[in-house]
Parts: C-alpha cells; sequence; structure tokens
C-alpha cells in the first residue's frame, strides 16, 4: 500500500499519511510525495482544502531514523525543503488532525496548517537538541512568533513532550477533542471552509502571512544550513548512536563547534 493515501471529497482532499506501523515516520520518499501532492493542489481548482490526518495511533512521529541516516538533509533543495516550500506557498486552507505522536517533523509541519484539532491522546515533542540538531520547517521563526520567546524556548531548548492540552493553552491547536470525534470535528471545519469564496478565502490567507513570508523563507535557509551542518556532527553522531542503543547521550566531553560554514 502506499505511504501516502489521497482523497478527493467534492472541494476538500484527504491526505493520510499511512505508515501506521511506523507510527508514519516520514522518509524522504514521502517528503517529496507530500511536496507534490500540495503543488498540485494548488493549482487544481476542484480542490479548496486539504485535510491532513494519520493512519493508526499517531500522526507523525518524525522522521524515519533508518532512512534518516541513510540519507540526512544537505543544504540545497533536500527533499524536506521541497516539502517546506511547497507549504509555505500554499494559499489554500489546511485543516490537520492529530492523535497520537507528532514529533519532530510531525509537530513543525503542523505549523503551516490553518486550524489543527488535536486528539487528547496527542503527544508533541520537538527533540531536535536531543539528537545534537536544530529545528526545521520554519519552526525556529514561527513558533516564537506564535507564543512567545521563552514558551518556545521551553519547547525548543528542553525538547520534552508536551499533551494537547499544553499544546491548546500555548495557542498552537485550535481545539482538544475526543480522539473518537477528532476527524470528525476536522472534517466539519474543512466542509465550512471549502463553501467559502474560494478566491477570498485564498485572498484571506495570503494577506494574513504576507508580512512573515520573507521573513519565514530567511529562517528556513539558516535552519538548512545549520541542519546540514550539525546532522553530521559528533553530537549528532552520538545522539543518534545512543538512541539506537538505547542509552541517554553523553555529551559531557562535547565542545559545541558545530558551525555553518
Amino acid at each position: 500500500m502506499s505511504d501516502i493515501v489521497t482523497e478527493r471529497s467534492d472541494s476538500v482532499l484527504r491526505v493520510q499519511l499511512n505508515r501506521p506501523a511506523s507510527k508514519n515516520a516520514m522518509t524522504s520518499a514521502m517528503y517529496i510525495t507530500l511536496a507534490d501532492l500540495f503543488n498540485a493542489a494548488a493549482k487544481d481548482d476542484r480542490i479548496r482544502v486539504v485535510l491532513w490526518h494519520g493512519a493508526g495511533d499517531s500522526f507523525c512521529a518524525g522522521n524515519d531514523i533508518g532512512d534518516f541516516l541513510k540519507n540526512p538533509p544537505g543544504k540545497g533543495e533536500s527533499p524536506q525543503a521541497l516539502l517546506i516550500k511547497a507549504l509555505i506557498d500554499f494559499d489554500k486552507a489546511i485543516v490537520a488532525a492529530v492523535h497520537g505522536a507528532a514529533i519532530g517533523g510531525g509537530t513543525t509541519m503542523l505549523m503551516h496548517c490553518d486550524f489543527v484539532f488535536a486528539g487528547e491522546s496527542a503527544k508533541l515533542q520537538l527533540p531536535f537538541v536531543n539528537l545534537g540538531l536544530v529545528p526545521e520547517f520554519g519552526s525556529s521563526c514561527t513558533l516564537p512568533a506564535q507564543i512567545g520567546y521563552l514558551r518556545a524556548a521551553e519547547l525548543i531548548l528542553l525538547g520534552q513532550f508536551f499533551d494537547a492540552r499544553r499544546a491548546a493553552e500555548l495557542g498552537m491547536v485550535t481545539q482538544v477533542v475526543p480522539d473518537q470525534n477528532l476527524l470528525a470535528a476536522a472534517n466539519e471545519t474543512a466542509q465550512k471552509l471549502a463553501a467559502k469564496a474560494p478566491g477570498a478565502l485564498q485572498a484571506c490567507k495570503r494577506l494574513m502571512k504576507r508580512s512573515t513570508r520573507e521573513q519565514l523563507e530567511q529562517a528556513v535557509k539558516l535552519e538548512n544550513e545549520e541542519f546540514s551542518a550539525h546532522v553530521r556532527s559528533a553530537e549528532a553522531k552520538e545522539a543518534f548512536t545512543a538512541f539506537l542503543e538505547k542509552r541517554p547521550p553523553n555529551f559531557s566531553r562535547m565542545k559545541g563547534t558545530a558551525t555553518v560554514a
């Protein structure tokens, strides 16, 4: 079966991450497929809204570690960069339904959505620093702007899990609903959006995003440069080795010398 399943119902395109056995962890191929889907949907007049969700018991557990270690992102147009650009350029409404694990990219991708419905089971995390890495998908820019620097620092610099209620308190989630009502609640909003005047709806989103789009694009560029440097650092090597060996990483002798050329 495909790792990403789509279905169009009237003007709503449902996009489902479909690797339930891996908690919908993202591979390079999935990033490319999603980027192509969003770029195609942007040009398709039959589609007015995207409804984004995950199969199984999670939304997305971030990167597939095996695939990630074989294909670490570099500078330029990596698979991740292609999806980031597609999301930044996407003027149509995106409604996300999030349950279970939303880790790393599973959280940062949500910052490009217009509505985020979270099931009570949702557990979010920005674990980048724990892995010797830096945030991505523009989250170093969008998160402080959305929730304030101090709260963003709590999430990014500590890299701890937080639940759906905390995400709602921080303003990262539109509404928390019981898991059994999650997809229905997200779909109800998607249908309401699909009934709006499409040109006006897209113009409203463009206007709200206009003042920060250039800043976001610059943040993504800098993130990609930093990420490319840090993913190949001794810190990241120790972090991923520890992860695979199921032990805490030891950064005690690290000097923090990974820098962008």
